[in-house]
């Protein structure tokens, strides 16, 4: 690992100390929001430059902008089958977080079975008029743009017709129902689109280019997905749990000693594999199925560290508001809770307090969200394993092919 001494570092450290308090536009125009990408957005960084200046970042209090689906999924895709319009447009205002994104992928009869999207795109002179519903829309109610696929050719094989959009969420004939889920938070949305019409210049590629386009952003979305903390790169890490336990004092029953154990053995792979996803990346090799590999891994090890988390508070683990706390102080508590997980106003979940509460409640989503885990478990068999495909009855295809999802 890099030394204390590291010149890069160094910079790293100068850099915030001249900037203690920097905008979301002072991180980006600095090039540390995507510091691996080639300039003007970035530098070019390591795999090692990067892992520095996440550790600096975090050292110093300093957060960038958690727009994720903009930084880590419409980004890549924009930068590489945008035009030089698109990415002047839309690419300074993600990595500053002055847009929010959200994704338009799922629809209410084609959740897994991606491809068989129903949403129309029907091209009319310089604008496509779009009419469909997509579901489990992430953060909708607080974004400016999404990311769409809609079918601009419904007489083609279904992953040839589809065309890949940049859609403002302010357009006449959008709107939206809120989804509450079991732990009362209101993230999902169903987007219904009436006959919105949206410029032809804000397509991604060329028209049935679309289903290619969603296949990198898939694959980002699972290696995103599987980073950082236990819910999906938020909230507490299995590093954060051992550390709550071993405040109130470890763990004396030898079963759920092992637990933790296990816990934290999965964390240290996770982040061994997501260091080696990292080093794929900037070498340029899109990720392929280790991403999906990884969120089975991710997914699942979410899980077990807040189902620990409950086991762990005993009997008051039922009550809402327990956690992992023992006899820990309050303050100590909360401090704790909110280093990933800000209480009241700042919080993602602003009517959901603690983590450890909603994460419990939350968990049994992790498997299925950004593909769910049988799909995942699929194209890890039949891609890297080589193992032989599973025949889809209707088409005779395999589950990978037919399955974006």
């Amino acid at each position: 690992m890099p030394t204390a001494d590291d010149p890069r570092r160094m910079a790293v450290r100068a850099w915030l100390a001249e900037h203690p308090a920097p905008s979301g536009q002072e991180i980006s125009e600095a090039g540390y929001v995507v510091p691996h990408w080639p300039a003007p957005w970035g530098f070019n960084a390591d795999p090692m430059h990067q892992v520095i200046i996440d550790e600096e970042f975090v050292r110093a209090g300093v957060k960038r902008s958690d727009n994720a689906i903009g930084i880590g999924w419409a980004a890549p895709v924009i930068l590489a089958a945008g035009t030089d319009e698109q990415r002047a447009r839309f690419l300074p205002k993600i990595f500053s977080g002055d847009e929010y994104w959200c994704q338009l992928f799922s629809e209410p009869d084609s959740g897994s079975d991606l491809a068989s999207l129903a949403t129309r795109a029907v091209r009319d002179g310089k604008e496509y008029v779009i009419s469909g519903s997509k579901i489990w829309t992430s953060y909708a109610h607080k974004s400016h743009f999404g990311i769409l696929l809609a079918r601009t050719d419904p007489d083609v094989a279904k992953h040839k017709g589809i065309s890949y959009f940049l859609l403002p969420m302010d357009l006449p004939g959008l709107s939206m129902q809120p989804i509450i889920d079991m732990s009362t938070a209101h993230s999902f949305n169903q987007v219904f689109l009436d006959e919105v019409r949206i410029p032809v210049a804000n397509r991604v590629g060329g028209e049935g280019d679309g289903w290619r386009l969603a296949v990198a952003t898939l694959l980002n979305e699972r290696a995103s997905l599987s980073s950082g903390g236990a819910l999906w790169g938020v909230g507490p890490t299995a590093r954060t749990l051992v550390d709550l336990v071993r405040a109130a004092g470890g763990v004396r029953d030898p079963i759920l000693r092992d637990r933790l154990a296990g816990i934290y053995s999965e964390s240290e792979v996770l982040r061994l594999m997501q260091l080696g996803m990292l080093s794929a990346r900037l070498k340029g090799r899109t990720p392929g199925p280790e991403a999906s590999a990884q969120k089975i891994l991710s997914d699942e090890h979410g899980q077990h560290v807040m189902q620990f988390a409950k086991d762990y508070a005993g009997a008051s683990g039922l009550l809402e508001g327990s956690g992992p706390s023992g006899d820990v102080p309050a303050h100590q508590q909360d401090g704790l809770t909110e280093i990933n997980f800000p209480r009241g106003d700042a919080s993602q979940f602003p009517d959901v307090d603690p983590i450890w509460h909603y994460g419990f409640v939350f968990q049994p989503a992790l498997t299925l969200g950004g593909g769910t885990f049988a799909i995942q478990r699929n194209i890890v068999a039949e891609i890297a394993l080589g193992l032989p495909r599973e025949p889809d009855v209707q088409a005779g295809k395999s589950w990978s092919e037919t399955r974006g999802r």
